[in-house]
């Protein structure tokens, strides 16, 4: 998210989400807070749909300790927002996952986020290495 504003190629995968009627603020657009459930719902989504998290049985997690957003145009209910999800960094437990939150179509994004995880073990919250298959994932994403 440094520097200039990135595109649709910049971005190896993307996941199609729906906007939602309470998703609008009384501005008519996405409330800033949405881009962050937007983020999240991606990482976690492209997880699960890997094979490398299900958030009831994973004896680890991933706890945000950093995020941000840039935002450069509205979107807004009803729309269908295309959103690209890469990785810039890969800690020993911590990832930097970057988010962009596209309108159909558009090369640029109204939006560009990110997230650092720190992965920990599900029940003593103490930072636990990434095991290879999830880091597999991750590298896919970079």
């Amino acid at each position: 998210m440094s520097g200039a504003q990135t595109g649709r190629t910049d971005y190896p995968v993307f996941i199609e989400i729906a906007t939602r009627w309470q998703d609008n603020d009384v501005y008519g657009h996405l409330n800033n807070v949405v881009y962050y459930e937007l983020l999240d719902t991606v990482v976690n989504r492209h997880l699960i749909e890997a094979g490398v998290l299900d958030p009831a049985t994973s004896d680890q997690i991933g706890l945000v300790v950093e995020s941000g957003c840039k935002y450069f145009a509205s979107l807004a209910y009803p729309e269908i927002i295309d959103v690209g999800l890469r990785v810039t960094h890969i800690g020993n437990s911590s990832v930097r996952y970057e988010v962009g939150a596209f309108a159909r179509g558009a090369e640029t994004p109204a939006a560009e986020a990110f997230f650092v995880h720190v992965y920990v073990d599900a029940k003593a919250r103490r930072p636990k290495p990434l095991p290879d298959d999830f880091r597999a994932v991750l590298e896919r994403l970079r």
